[in-house]
């Protein structure tokens, strides 16, 4: 058995409807996964399985989302130590000890390409920091601006299929995993 991170793309399901974790739960664990948990209401699941390719365990949960809660939504699948190693990977240690909410990363299906992480920096602010670590995309986020044009420029049509969670999100799953 091999332990495994998938994150959601999106819990949100249309008209105000979210996806409840412990229906999420529930659902993987008709799927025959061990040892379900969940990390905070955004889509963070932590789970056993038989090692197998990180490709069918996604299929597999978005064939079930789908079934469970009638619309397509990507996952995005990381084996223990791939977490792990994204984790202590992240190029803004100090900033994330101080504001892990203003620190991110775009955990991305396939890697992302330089190109694309070259194009989300141009509508990066001048005190905006984005950096492409083996394939994924961290950002750190201005302290002075609520809104950033990074949010609406990361996303599947320019990047790829990915989603973003931020270092206290990413911290804690890999506390999660790392036990």
């Amino acid at each position: 058995m091999q332990t495994y991170v998938a994150l959601l793309y999106s819990i949100v399901l249309g008209e105000r409807r979210r996806v409840v974790m412990s229906d999420l739960k529930a659902m993987a664990e008709g799927l025959g996964l061990k040892n379900v948990r969940t990390l905070v209401a955004t889509g963070n699941l932590v789970f056993e399985a038989r090692t197998t390719r990180i490709s069918d365990l996604e299929r597999r949960l978005e064939k079930a989302f789908e079934e469970t809660f009638g619309r397509h939504v990507d996952f995005i699948v990381r084996g223990a130590e791939d977490w792990l190693k994204l984790a202590a990977g992240n190029p803004f240690p100090g900033e994330s000890a101080e504001a892990g909410d203003q620190v991110a990363v775009r955990v991305m299906r396939k890697p992302a390409s330089a190109v694309a992480a070259a194009a989300l920096h141009a509508c990066a602010a001048e005190d905006e920091k984005v950096l492409l670590v083996d394939g994924d995309i961290w950002v750190l986020f201005s302290r002075e601006r609520p809104s950033s044009r990074l949010l609406a420029a990361a996303n599947h049509k320019r990047m790829g299929i990915g989603t973003s969670r931020n270092w206290n999100t990413v911290r804690r799953l890999a506390e999660m995993v790392g036990k």
